[in-house]
């Protein structure tokens, strides 16, 4: 099985959008048994985009391949590389203020993209916030500057408490006064965090674990808020309360990147998209 490569396209939605728009070429990713590296992003700048406030811009959509024989063998060596043609052509920026979708089928690079900002895989290139580089295998430095994720799967500390995984999205707070203030507003958007604060949260359901993960992001402060499939799994009417808080959010100034398979969604949401579909 082979991997397909994708294509990054915008969908305009009502009017234009101010920030500068750069093209990332991506050539290669590399697999290492279920790891995926990001490489070659080679940023070009437009002539004739207007200003900046955010960009970000990469992606892969490596798939991986196993494969057996009569025995149960593998036939390619353990923690072989492979190396394949992932994305070309990627272009994603984002105003201030915006809230903007990223949509695609499964496989596409949606989430890889996602990592791939945040530098949990290994990737070159430049990704730029408010004209700043990002450093791009360092993601509590990105963390450090106001780039958050709630990853797919809302990766929590199931072991822990709910007030320890909020506590843990401010790790790089050193202000008591601070703390209790963000604490607060994730409760005042969240109200049954603040019940179940004692709760172990493997023990939550999978809505109040999804508003847990949100939370612990907004304890670290975003300046912007990247989600991946906050909607995953989840009853409708949990999920239209999820996003009418992050609806709130956009309209309060925080700028978002939704990552989606519901287009209708997501769509009813975002002022623009991008549209990450597989080819071949």
């Amino acid at each position: 099985m082979g991997c397909p490569s994708a294509h990054a396209k915008a969908i305009e939605q009502g009017k234009s959008f101010e920030g500068t728009k750069v093209r990332d070429q991506l050539e290669t990713v590399t697999g290492l048994q279920g790891t995926t590296s990001v490489y070659n992003m080679s940023p070009t700048n437009h002539a004739g985009i207007t200003k900046n406030p955010l960009l970000l811009a990469t992606s892969s959509a490596g798939r991986s391949k196993s494969c057996s024989d009569r025995h149960s063998r593998c036939q390619t060596a353990l923690g072989a590389l492979r190396r394949v043609e992932a994305l070309h052509d990627v272009s994603l920026s984002v105003a201030a203020g915006e809230f903007v979708a990223v949509l695609g089928p499964n496989g596409a690079g949606k989430s890889t993209l996602m990592r791939a900002i945040m530098g949990l895989i290994a990737n070159s290139g430049e990704v730029t916030f408010r004209g700043a580089a990002l450093p791009r295998q360092a993601p509590d430095a990105c963390v450090a500057q106001g780039v958050v994720l709630v990853p797919e799967g809302r990766g929590i500390f199931a072991p822990m408490t709910v007030a320890e995984n909020l506590e843990l999205g401010a790790y790089l707070l050193n202000d008591g006064a601070e703390l209790e203030r963000r604490r607060t507003r994730v409760f005042d958007l969240f109200p049954r965090l603040r019940e179940r604060l004692g709760q172990i949260s493997g023990s939550l359901s999978g809505g109040e674990q999804q508003m847990l993960a949100v939370g612990r992001a907004l304890m670290a402060d975003p300046k912007i808020l990247l989600l991946d499939e906050p909607s995953l799994g989840l009853a409708p009417k949990v999920t239209e309360e999820i996003l009418s808080t992050l609806a709130l959010l956009n309209k309060e100034g925080l700028p978002i990147i939704l990552v989606e398979q519901k287009a209708p969604l997501a769509l009813r949401l975002t002022t623009r998209a991008y549209l990450l579909s597989s080819a071949g």
